[in-house]
């Protein structure tokens, strides 16, 4: 069994599909897919507490967000460990790690935000063309477009047009808040 479960092939491609399942999503892909197609030559009594070892080994590493450094001191500590992994395991789940860490951290910020995102943000100043009252026009205008969405859904747009005097009411809001937050941050703990 132990000899059977050893191959780098096999353990990559079932932390690739561990990782489809747990952090983006997929649903098709089981415990018998993962075993019939990567380790057919172990039986399903052998496979689960391995599946279920290799599973949890990579949530710890995932929900750490472990840097490199993380990972090996938790890595050499599970080969040390009673009924642990090997070091070519080891190996095969730190080089995962590396090549997935990026994606897997980005699907779970996605997956624990509720609320919409500011997706992207473009301004531009423009002088005004039109107007009731012909005093205001060629002003000058900012134009603010903010792209919102939730991740896996179609974006929103909302256009925002202010003149001087709003733009001026902004800012010194903005202030305002970066004040707060400047005192909370320096207050001690």
């Amino acid at each position: 069994m132990a000899g059977e479960l050893e191959g780098s092939k096999p353990l990559s491609g079932l932390l690739s599909g561990l990782a489809q399942e747990a952090f983006h999503g997929h649903q098709g892909i089981t415990e018998e897919l993962l075993r019939s197609q990567l380790y057919p030559d172990v039986s399903l009594e052998e496979f689960r507490p391995f599946l279920a070892k290799m599973r949890g080994i990579l949530k710890s590493i995932a929900s750490a967000d472990m840097d490199f450094n993380q990972l090996e001191a938790f890595l050499t500590a599970q080969t040390k460990k009673q009924g642990g992994i090997t070091c070519d395991q080891a190996a095969v789940i730190s080089k995962f790690w590396k090549s997935h860490k990026t994606k897997i951290r980005e699907s779970l910020m996605n997956q624990s935000r509720w609320d919409s995102g500011l997706r992207g943000l473009s301004w531009r100043v423009d002088g005004k063309s039109q107007s009731r009252h012909s005093a205001q026009i060629h002003t000058p205008v900012a134009i603010m477009e903010l792209e919102i969405g939730k991740s896996g859904q179609e974006s929103e747009f909302l256009c925002l047009e202010f003149d001087e005097v709003k733009v001026n009411q902004v800012l010194k809001k903005l202030s305002e808040v970066e004040e707060s937050i400047s005192t909370l941050i320096s207050q001690p703990s």
